[in-house]
This record gives C-alpha cells, sequence and structure tokens, in this order.
C-alpha cells in the first residue's frame, strides 16, 4: 500500500530558517510577540573546522557553552551557521549580513567576531529594540508607566473605571509624557521650597558622557531642610555641548538663577567637584566662575578622589611600587584570558581574583589582600599548570614566571606591607563616600589614618625581620633581590609619602578651618587659649556671622563639658535643637549649617550617573532630555515621592490645568 502523503512538519517561528524565509518585520502583531517570547532558537550544531598552529592539526568545534556566555547567538541546523537573533529581527542600517544572511562558521576567530560585532552600534540599537515592553492588557511586563497606572488603578478602586473608559485612557504616549512632565515639575517645585526655607545651600556638579555619547552634566542640591535633616537632592540633568569651563559654568550659572533669587546669593556657601583641573582651576576654572558671581561659594574638592590621588602619588613615584602593582595586575590578566586556566584556578584555589581597574584604586585594594591570603594555594594552582600536559608552552611558561614571583622575597615583602596599609585605605575610603559627614568628622577620620600609617611605619623592620626569616626556612635561588635594608628604605618612603601627601591635601585652611574650632577634643585647650587665629579665618570666609556673639557662645560651650560629648558638627547640631538652644547659640548653630552644608564627597553625582545608565539602557537613547530628567528624579527620589502626602492631588492638578483639552477634568 502506497504511504500517504505526510505535509512536513512547520518550523519554530523563531528559528533561524523560519525568519529567513518569512522576515521579522512582515508578521503580524501577534506573531511578532510570539517570536520575543520564544527568544533565539539555540540548537546543537555540528560546525567542525580543521586548523593548525605550529605544525600540530586538530579540529576545532562549536560548543554550547557560546550559548549561556552570549544570549543573543541564534544557531541555525539548516544553515548550520551562528546568527544574531536580535539583528536578524530589526536589520538596521550597518548590520554585517554575516550575522544576519548567510551565517557564522568560522570558530578560529568567533570570539573576536563575537566581541566586535557586540561593539557595533547597529547591534545595540537591535538589542535596545528587542528590550521593549508590550503593553497589552494581558501583558505579565506591562512596562514602567502601565505597571504603575495598573498599581494605582486597583489601590483607589478604580480598576472597572479605567477598562471601560473610552474618552482618557491615559496609556497612549503624549499623555505619558505629559505626566510625566508634571510630576517632574511638582518634585522640582517642593525641593525649591525646602532650598528657599534653607539657610544655606551647596551644590554638586560632575560631568560624564552618557550611552547615547551626549554630554551630561548632573546637578545635586544639599542643604538642611526644616526638620533640620540633611538632604542631597537630585536636581537635573543638563545637556552641554562639551565639557570646558566656560560651557560647565554658564550651565550652573544658568540653573543657579532659577534656584536662588538674587537677595539669596549669600545663601550658597560651597561647590564641590570631582576634581578635574577644569573644574577647580583658580583663574580660569569652573569654581573660580561660580565664586565671580556667588563669593561665599567656597570650592571643595572630594576627599575621597583626594584619597585616590594620594594612593595615586604614593605608589607611582617610586618605580619599584610601580612594577609591583603591574605585576599584581598580571594574576587577574593571565586567568582572564583562559576559560581552562579559570578552571584550574576554581579547583585549587577556590576563590576568583579581582577584575582589573584602570579608573578605581578599590582594584589594587581587593587584589593585594586576595593574592595575600590565597598565596600558598596560588603557588600550587600555578605549579599544576606547569606539570600538566594539557597545557600550551606561553601559558606554561607564563605560570612558571608567576611561579618565581610569588616565592620572590622582594614581591612577598610588598605584599605584606601593603596587605597592613590597604584596610586602613578602605576603611577611611568607605567612610568617605557617607553622606552624613562633616570637616569635623573627617579630621577625627584622617587623624586616625595617619596615626594608623605611623604605626605600620614603626612596624617595618619587623615585617623585614619576619621577611628573611622565611628567606631562611624555604632557601631558594632569586633574582633581582632587595636586601632587608633596602626593603626598609623603600616601605618608609612610601609610608612618608602617603603621611606627606595625606596632610597636603587633607589640611584644614581657609573656610575648613572651622572644624578645630568644633572639635570636642579640642574644648579644653580651647578653654584655656581661645583660638582667635581659626576664628579671624571663619569670619573672613563667611562674614554673614557675627564675630563677637560667636566668640561668647564659643567660649561658653568649650567651658562647659556638656558639649565635649558631640563628636562632629552633626551631633553637636542635633543636641542643639533636641535641647531647644538654637535661639540661645544662634551663631554656633549658624556655623555648625555651614559646616553640615557643606559637602566633603560628590559621591552622589556618581550615584546619579548609574542611574543615567540604567535609564538610558533600558529605555533607549533617543527619549527627550524633559523625559529623562523625569524618570531619573522618581528613580533617585522616589522616598521624597512618598513624604509628600498630596504629591497624586498636586500632580492632577497640574496636569488637570495644563492646557485645553478635549475632556474636561475640573468641576465648574
Amino acid at each position: 500500500m502506497a504511504s500517504a502523503n505526510v505535509t512536513p512538519p512547520r518550523p519554530n517561528p523563531n528559528s533561524m530558517k523560519s525568519l529567513l524565509q518569512d522576515p521579522f518585520e512582515r508578521r503580524t502583531l501577534s506573531e511578532k510577540v510570539r517570536v520575543k517570547e520564544l527568544g533565539p532558537d539555540q540548537p546543537d550544531l555540528s560546525i567542525g573546522q580543521q586548523a593548525s598552529e605550529k605544525g600540530k592539526q586538530y579540529m576545532r568545534g562549536f560548543s554550547r557553552s557560546w550559548y549561556t556566555r552570549k544570549a543573543w547567538l541564534a544557531g541555525c541546523t539548516h544553515a548550520n551557521a551562528l546568527f544574531c537573533f536580535p539583528c536578524l529581527l530589526f536589520k538596521t542600517t550597518g548590520t554585517d549580513p554575516a550575522w544576519t544572511v548567510t551565517g557564522v562558521r568560522d570558530m578560529k576567530h568567533l570570539s573576536e567576531k563575537v566581541k566586535k560585532h557586540e561593539n557595533t552600534r547597529a547591534h545595540v540599537d537591535n538589542s535596545l529594540a528587542l528590550r521593549g515592553h508590550e503593553e497589552t492588557d494581558s501583558s505579565d511586563n506591562p512596562g514602567i508607566f502601565r505597571g504603575l497606572v495598573d498599581f494605582v488603578a486597583s489601590v483607589d478602586s478604580v480598576e472597572e473605571h479605567l477598562k471601560t473608559a473610552t474618552v482618557f485612557e491615559g496609556t497612549s504616549k503624549t499623555i505619558q509624557n505629559e505626566l510625566l512632565d508634571c510630576m517632574l515639575s511638582v518634585l522640582k517645585d517642593y525641593i525649591l521650597e525646602e532650598v528657599k526655607s534653607a539657610d544655606f545651600i551647596a551644590i554638586k556638579a560632575d560631568e560624564t558622557t552618557d550611552i547615547s555619547t551626549h554630554c551630561q552634566l548632573v546637578l545635586v542640591l544639599r542643604y538642611i531642610d526644616a526638620n533640620s535633616n540633611i538632604q542631597e537632592r537630585f536636581f537635573e540633568f543638563i545637556t552641554i555641548q562639551n565639557a570646558t569651563a566656560d560651557t560647565i559654568a554658564t550651565a550652573l550659572l544658568e540653573r543657579l538663577s532659577t534656584i536662588l533669587s538674587h537677595g539669596q546669593k549669600a545663601k550658597l556657601i560651597a561647590q564641590a567637584y570631582d576634581g578635574a583641573s577644569v573644574m577647580r582651576g583658580a583663574t580660569g576654572g569652573v569654581q573660580r566662575k561660580i565664586v565671580d558671581v556667588y563669593e561665599n561659594a567656597h570650592y571643595v574638592h572630594c576627599y575621597a578622589h583626594q584619597l585616590y590621588l594620594i594612593m595615586q602619588q604614593a605608589t607611582s613615584r617610586i618605580p619599584r611600587i610601580g612594577t609591583f602593582f603591574s605585576d599584581l595586575a598580571g594574576f587577574f590578566a593571565f586567568f582572564s584570558r583562559s576559560p581552562k586556566r579559570t578552571t584550574v584556578l576554581d579547583q585549587v584555589v577556590a576563590h576568583r581574583l579581582p577584575r582589573a581597574s584602570t579608573t578605581r584604586w578599590s582594584f589594587h585594594s581587593r587584589a593585594v589582600n586576595t593574592v595575600y591570603e590565597h598565596k600558598d594555594d596560588l603557588l600550587m594552582c600555578f605549579q599544576t599548570i606547569r606539570d600538566s600536559v594539557n597545557f600550551d608552552p606561553p601559558t606554561v611558561r607564563e605560570a612558571g614566571g608567576f611561579v618565581r614571583m610569588l616565592e620572590d622575597e622582594t614581591f612577598c615583602f610588598f605584599l605584606a606591607l601593603f596587605h597592613k596599609i590597604m584596610p586602613n585605605v578602605d576603611m577611611l575610603f568607605s567612610q568617605l563616600q557617607k553622606r552624613n559627614i562633616d570637616p569635623v568628622f573627617i579630621k577625627a577620620l584622617v587623624q586616625r589614618f595617619t596615626d594608623s600609617m605611623l604605626t605600620i611605619r614603626a612596624s617595618i623592620p619587623s615585617l623585614c625581620g619576619h621577611s628573611a626569616s622565611d628567606e631562611q626556612q624555604q632557601p631558594i635561588k632569586r633574582r633581582r633581590m632587595l636586601g632587608p635594608r633596602e626593603q626598609q628604605r623603600l616601605a618608609t618612603e612610601v609610608c612618608d609619602a602617603i603621611l606627606i601627601h595625606a596632610k597636603e591635601r587633607f589640611s584644614f585652611t581657609q573656610h575648613l578651618i572651622s572644624a578645630t574650632l568644633l572639635h570636642g577634643e579640642l574644648f579644653p585647650q580651647h578653654s584655656v587659649k581661645f583660638p582667635d587665629t581659626a576664628l579671624e579665618t571663619i569670619v573672613e570666609a563667611y562674614p554673614m556671622l557675627n564675630k563677637a556673639k560667636l566668640k561668647t557662645e564659643l567660649s561658653l560651650i568649650y567651658e562647659n563639658s556638656e558639649f565635649k560629648a558631640c563628636s562632629g558638627a552633626v551631633p553637636l547640631y542635633q543636641f542643639f535643637m533636641e535641647s531647644n538652644l538654637q535661639s540661645t547659640f544662634t551663631e554656633t548653630v549658624s556655623l555648625l549649617k555651614i559646616l553640615i552644608t557643606t559637602p566633603m564627597t560628590t559621591a552622589e553625582s556618581e550615584r546619579c550617573f548609574s542611574t543615567l545608565k540604567r535609564i538610558k539602557t533600558f529605555l533607549r537613547n533617543s527619549m527627550t532630555q524633559d523625559r529623562l530628567n523625569a524618570l531619573a528624579m522618581l528613580s533617585m527620589e522616589k522616598k521624597l515621592v512618598k513624604d509628600i502626602p498630596d504629591f497624586n492631588k498636586r500632580v492632577i492638578e497640574r496636569f488637570a490645568t495644563q492646557k485645553d483639552r478635549r475632556a474636561k477634568f475640573l468641576y465648574k
């Protein structure tokens, strides 16, 4: 009996064969949604490629691990090749046809091709387009705005009305943007109200290039609100043409004119930047141009950045120390280039090495601690690689170099030295990142850091002796080895460099000399001899203070032991407010407000840039600046949104009165 005709099974809608035959743009909306839900088709492929290296023949094949490493990869069993799933769907201008038409079969250069393709603008645009949201009623992932609408509707018991409304649905792009504008306006007005009631204000600014290659300047306001709480409010991102001093200063002065009226110029008492030369220039920098208009706006260099510069200066000026950190960076580089090497690291050491970074000092700290704590395990790991027959000659040769490095007395000595130094650096750095810090608090931190460095400096001879005893226990021939005296000299030079730079960069001169006036530990000394020089400096920096009354108040504070227990400007200020002494010690409270308002770090600006990158990546690059500012404000000031009791009412009223609409929202 003849067999009946059997219709071949229809390929999956997300398969490469199906997408090549029936392009994505020609499909219906429901079919497109289905393809997106299924994601890239990732079948097993039998791609084989003959290769040779140094006279040896071998076969390269495709591994499924590539699907895990690159989620956008798709495979085609019909063409026996690899494709880029988002690029095949959207095919924007500039897309490489090798990834959308013919497929990629070159296994030898696959890693290079993948890396090159990921860096193309076409791939980034296509990937961002694929990450959109389906905002239909049945969607489980409706996006930020639609999800917010659904949530508010369920809370306000108007869900049924939202489903049946024919005049106003509120989910169109225009309505979304108008509501975002209203929310941004309400939040900005509330912040401006807080600024208006504050006695003093400081600004923090920084610039970066966002994911869409636009230069963005972030503006953050710092002040004490009516409830005596320290606030650092994101105000807005400002698009600027370039990062020159004139452009940045013009943008900041334009915004400040809207924040502070002409009679409030004296309220701006500080400006903090990340320390770039264009910002801090004494004659033509941003800070100078701001001071020309706001004379009390003293410049403060970010203290966390100061610490980074201290460590950079202390280590880069000594060649042997620079070589040590270069060698240290080689540990991560060795394992990062090969999954096979990483496998041995996981098996023997069971601990990954920190990723190298050229911008963050914290990498050096983590690398020092990791190598020091796992030195014996790393030595065993490198020896395992050398003894194995599964690695190529260059890998074995490099592993041998690391074995000699870990057995080198000089390297081990510097490793032990910086293992003592780094915890103190990390502790100071983490403290400097906090929002509620002031000059008095920083002075105490710097003093503790200095004392710790002096203790380490005094222990250097014993550290050299410890290194020598280790050498006697394990006598191994070493090259380029420094003697104990030279080791001690270099270690002392490192400690002295850190101490000298810390003293210079953390010096409390001019307006920051006020920290010494309110340092609790100095009160007994000040009660015997009043610090007149420091008082003169403060009054000169802040002419709004009454010198005679401030001296009288401080004299009483120095003689009263009750105030000595308050260590730092913030605790002392809180004590005055809780004890209702602000009307008695008016000038001291003003001085404390100045100290607390003065920003010591630009960490908040960095956090704003993190939010900027998340929003830009998630919602495409092409959003308007107003929408970007609205989303950034809602993200970074979500606590403020919750704290405003009538926020929804304010937004609704502003939306309803914004302009004439076909639908009437106001009762007349």
